[in-house]
């Protein structure tokens, strides 16, 4: 048995796959390369892979990973070589290794993710520094959101680490963030822009970091 951690990128040509959707992509990709997949048991077995955490639609990524368990070993260059074979050019597998089988789950071990957001221009630099300020000097940020079950309330400044300004390039604005992303709670990016004041959604997110613990 064997345990590789895969790091990959989502471009833009798949960018509004859903998580379960991309799930798929991934599994039929790894049955193509005729890849040693180890299945779990039960009465619908399915192979034995999972994501560090789910990317939500219309995000691009360059940090992305993948646990797979093989039923036997493989070399890490040999299963690129394989699964990039089989997939579209817009998912793009950039490292693979070996990790031990009783190590913590991959989703377990998340707890930031570091986003690039571009948002058109609605405030002056200064104007922004100081939202960006205000926001994490802030204790608590009401929140609330829709679901299927209702409304969600939370204080949203507990899901955001960091902010800061990369580059203005009018009309504009590039931001890092730096999320909580863990059971206890994601932090979304165009949340975070909502509080900061900008009224229009942000032109692009995009996933540049996952922190394990």
């Amino acid at each position: 048995m064997q345990r590789l951690r895969s790091s990959f990128g989502r471009g833009n040509e798949i960018k509004f796959l859903s998580h379960l959707d991309l799930m798929r992509l991934c599994e039929r990709a790894l049955r193509r390369a005729n890849l040693p997949l180890a299945y779990s048991e039960g009465f619908r077995p399915h192979p034995r892979i999972s994501l560090a955490a789910p990317l939500s639609v219309g995000i691009t990524s360059s940090a992305e990973l993948m646990d797979i368990f093989l039923y036997t070993w493989i070399a890490p260059n040999t299963f690129i070589q394989q699964i990039s074979a089989q997939l579209p050019q817009s998912l793009k597998v950039y490292e693979v290794w070996s990790i031990g089988l009783t190590a913590a789950s991959l989703q377990s071990q998340v707890g930031f993710a570091e986003y690039e957001v571009k948002v058109e221009i609605q405030k002056t630099t200064n104007e922004l520094e100081a939202s960006i300020n205000s926001l994490l000097s802030s204790e608590e940020i009401p929140w609330h959101h829709y679901r299927d079950t209702g409304v969600r309330y939370y204080n949203l400044r507990s899901l955001v680490d960091y902010i800061w300004l990369i580059d203005f390039n009018e009309p504009i604005f590039t931001l890092g963030m730096r999320l909580q992303c863990s059971p206890k709670g994601s932090g979304r990016p165009e949340q975070v822009t909502k509080a900061l004041g900008f009224s229009l959604r942000p032109q692009s997110i995009h996933r540049t970091r996952l922190v394990l613990n």
